[in-house]
């Protein structure tokens, strides 16, 4: 249960600036955006099927 509590608490500390970050990325052009959304996705994706591999 300890695990949940740091990865709600990180995922928490990092959404926090995603307005910010949004911004920064579609300045660099919306198809650097988009790649970078897309590789943010697959890398969550990614680590919460490691989570959910190990219960």
């Amino acid at each position: 249960m300890n695990k949940s509590y740091s990865i709600i608490a990180l995922l928490t500390i990092t959404l926090l600036s995603s307005c910010e970050l949004a911004g920064d990325i579609f300045k660099a052009g919306a198809y650097t955006g988009i790649i970078i959304v897309v590789i943010i996705i697959a890398l969550i994706i990614w680590i919460l099927s490691k989570f959910r591999g190990r219960g």
